[in-house]
């Protein structure tokens, strides 16, 4: 193995990527056992990925969270990578899309880093990915929640990153822009959203979920060593775009 694989390897590395069974974190799951990881999907419903492994839990329930990191730990002895990814939309202004976005978007991500945390720090080592948005930056019309609540995971996750640097455990967000899952099939199928979005970006296209692997197997690997609190987004260059 040269340095550059060594650099970028994730061999014998213990993850965890949730919502792992469709779009982003599917991709990223994959790549991360394409790279060498042991990977552990926690979502609701079930992939059929070779080699990614399955554990079905509510992430918006503390008990089942504590009962996958409790099973993990005894599976593997540690855990090294945790990758927040899994996330919904709610385009509303009620009190009840406001509390489901909450609960999955910015609670789950909290209880889980704080579940992990403790074996990252005896282990010394970890790094956490948190999966936030172009609307940690901006706002896009009619989704409060969402905009609320990536822009506080945001933060979230550089309060970790001081809070945990000296035990050698890293936090950083990875920030998708227009990419083509499930999520945003709605604009993808409509000719002017689709173009419209397109035309927002320095590339000039949608991303696709695998566009996020290689970002995301650099901040959980040695070759982001030196690397926690930042915001690295993969948007095609839309953030940068101004005339």
């Amino acid at each position: 193995m040269t340095y550059l694989d060594n650099l970028f390897s994730l061999k014998g590395k213990v993850a965890i990527v949730t919502g792992a069974s469709r779009g982003n974190g599917q991709a990223i799951a994959q790549g991360f056992v394409e790279a060498g990881a042991t990977v552990y999907n926690i979502d609701v419903i079930e992939n059929n990925d070779s080699g990614i492994i399955f554990l079905q839990c509510d992430i918006t329930s503390d008990h089942e969270l504590q009962n996958s990191i409790d099973h993990i730990v005894d599976k593997e002895g540690r855990i090294d990578i945790l990758v927040n990814n899994a996330g919904v939309t709610r385009s509303s202004y009620s009190d009840q899309d406001w509390d489901d976005t909450y609960a999955v978007n910015l609670r789950a991500p909290f209880v889980l880093s704080r579940l992990v945390l403790e074996h990252m720090k005896q282990a010394d080592t970890g790094s956490i990915i948190n999966i936030t948005s172009l609307n940690s930056e901006l706002a896009f019309p009619g989704n409060p929640s969402y905009v609320a609540f990536k822009g506080a995971l945001k933060q979230l996750t550089k309060s970790i990153a001081l809070d945990f640097g000296e035990h050698n455990i890293r936090a950083n967000n990875l920030g998708p822009g227009y990419i083509k899952t499930k999520m945003t099939e709605k604009s993808w199928h409509n000719e002017e959203s689709n173009e419209a979005r397109k035309n927002k970006t320095a590339l000039k296209r949608w991303g696709h979920p695998e566009d996020l692997v290689g970002a995301a197997i650099f901040l959980a690997s040695n070759a982001s060593n030196y690397v926690t609190g930042q915001d690295i987004y993969v948007d095609g260059g839309w953030l940068i775009k101004g005339l």
